[in-house]
Order: C-alpha cells, then sequence, then structure tokens
C-alpha cells in the first residue's frame, strides 16, 4: 500500500507503557504513536495485550506505568478531553438490549452533544449505510449477532469522532458487509481525516487499510512500521505469512487465557 502525506499532529503517543494485574502483566513496556490521519492496525495474537491497550488509550483503565496522550491529552487525568475526541467499537457487546436501534444510537448523539436536526440527520445516514434503518423501531435484543456488529459501528460513528478505535470489528459479519464497512471507514478516514486504530485477525484486512501497524505479542510489541517493510523485512509473501513468522503457529491456550482472564475480572 502507498504511503500517505500524513499531518504531522501526533493522534497517539505511547511510551512505556505498561499494565500489571497483580503478578500478572497484561502490556509490558510498549511505545508507538498514531498520526492524525492514519490508519492503524494494532495485531496480535489471543491474549497478547491489545484490548487492555485500547482500554487504557479510551479512559477505561489507568496504567501501572509510562505515558498516553491522545490528541495531547491524557487519559488517565483529561478523561473527558479525551472521551470528547474519540469513537469505539468495543469487542464485546455494548448496547442496550431494552432499547430500539434508534433509541441506543439517539443516546449515544446526546452523549456526545450531536445537535437535534444534525441527530437526525446522521441516525438515519448511519442505520441506512448498516441496512438497519427499516428495523430501526425494533428492539435490540431480537436483532442477530451480526445485526448488533453493524449496530455498533453506525453507533460509534455518530458523533464523527476524529479517532475512531475498532476492536475487532467485523467479528460475525458476512463478508459483503466486511468489505462495505471498510470502505465507508477507508471513506471518512480519506475526506475527514479521522485516523482509525483498529484490531483484527483478519489479516488480509489490515494489509489492504493500514498505513503502518504494530504486533504485539505477550504483552511486548515485537515489530512496527509500514506494511510492504514488515512483510520485506521478513522474507514472505503476505501479512499473514509474516504475522505467522514472528509470532509462531501454535495454538494459544485458551483454558489458560480463561484463567487469567477470570482472576483479573477483566480482558487482557
Amino acid at each position: 500500500m502507498p504511503r500517505k502525506n500524513l499531518n504531522k499532529e501526533l493522534a497517539i503517543k505511547v511510551e512505556n507503557l505498561s499494565k500489571k494485574f497483580g503478578d500478572f502483566t497484561a502490556v509490558d513496556n510498549i511505545s508507538f504513536q498514531v498520526k492524525q490521519g492514519e490508519m492503524f492496525a494494532f495485531l496480535g495474537p489471543n491474549g497478547a495485550g491489545k484490548t487492555t491497550t485500547i482500554k487504557m488509550l479510551t479512559t477505561l483503565l489507568n496504567q501501572t506505568k509510562g505515558l498516553m496522550r491522545v490528541y495531547g491529552h491524557d487519559p488517565q487525568t483529561d478523561k473527558n478531553l479525551v472521551r470528547n475526541n474519540f469513537g469505539i467499537v468495543f469487542q464485546d457487546q455494548s448496547l442496550d438490549d431494552e432499547l430500539t436501534a434508534y433509541e441506543n444510537m439517539e443516546f449515544h448523539a446526546v452523549l456526545y452533544h450531536v445537535e437535534k436536526e444534525e441527530r437526525k440527520k446522521r441516525i438515519e445516514s448511519l442505520l441506512k449505510f448498516v441496512s438497519l434503518w427499516d428495523r430501526k423501531n425494533d428492539l435490540v435484543k431480537t436483532f442477530s449477532g451480526g445485526m448488533r456488529r453493524r449496530l455498533e459501528i453506525a453507533r460509534g460513528l455518530i458523533h464523527r469522532p476524529k479517532i475512531l478505535f475498532l476492536d475487532e470489528p467485523t467479528i460475525g459479519l458476512d463478508p459483503q458487509t466486511r468489505i462495505h464497512m471498510w470502505e465507508y471507514i477507508k471513506k471518512l478516514n480519506k475526506e475527514e481525516n479521522m485516523t482509525v486504530f483498529f484490531t483484527t485477525h483478519y489479516m488480509e484486512e489490515a494489509e489492504k487499510y493500514a498505513d503502518r501497524l504494530a504486533i504485539i505479542d505477550s504483552g511486548k510489541i515485537i515489530t512496527q512500521g509500514f506494511v510492504n517493510e514488515i512483510i520485506k523485512s521478513t522474507k514472505t509473501n503476505s501479512l499473514e505469512e509474516a504475522f505467522l513468522k514472528l509470532t509462531g503457529k501454535s495454538i494459544r491456550d485458551e483454558s489458560a487465557k480463561s484463567i487469567d482472564r477470570m482472576r483479573m475480572g477483566r480482558k487482557v
């Protein structure tokens, strides 16, 4: 993928960031930067530390040590200023099942102070984009997993954030919807200079849409840079091959990871 002429302003700055849960280190002294207008992929196997990093950047967790800045603001001490800048689609569902699709969108828009008339336009436009306008008055608890995912993506865009965090956003989506979603996000990235920070297990998504990426494993960043440079440096033919070469082909122990999560009460 050709390099962009990116704005020099930093959307994200992370230096020597660590997060511990008791004696377990989920994120271990990582550093990286994301420029304004960049599409940045944060990749890693299950339990590598991706979600924990996103939770710290989006004010949901405090770091054990290290520095974080989102558009110059500290997620630990300037929570509201940071929250005003981003939208997020979580790995796990965060919709209200007892509200309709429209009500979920409207509630989120009100929280972000979107003006009433503009709110109506954006809700209609986004629900049509994710093909849910005809289900706008249906309760979310009646939706399939894919429909919920599409609604969460629409909701994350309602206030036109400067930066959009996407934690495995295409889980449960069919190929047509995945392509449609990425093309729309790419359009916003290009036309509105919206920064996109995303995780995914679909390496073809990262290879196609990311400008740069970082690969994290066991809490440590093992490489970062432009996609084509990482493929070249590993002497492989695709990002998937490069990823497997760097992280190994063994299946991660899901049961051990579950024990860690239960002990910590949080995702890593």
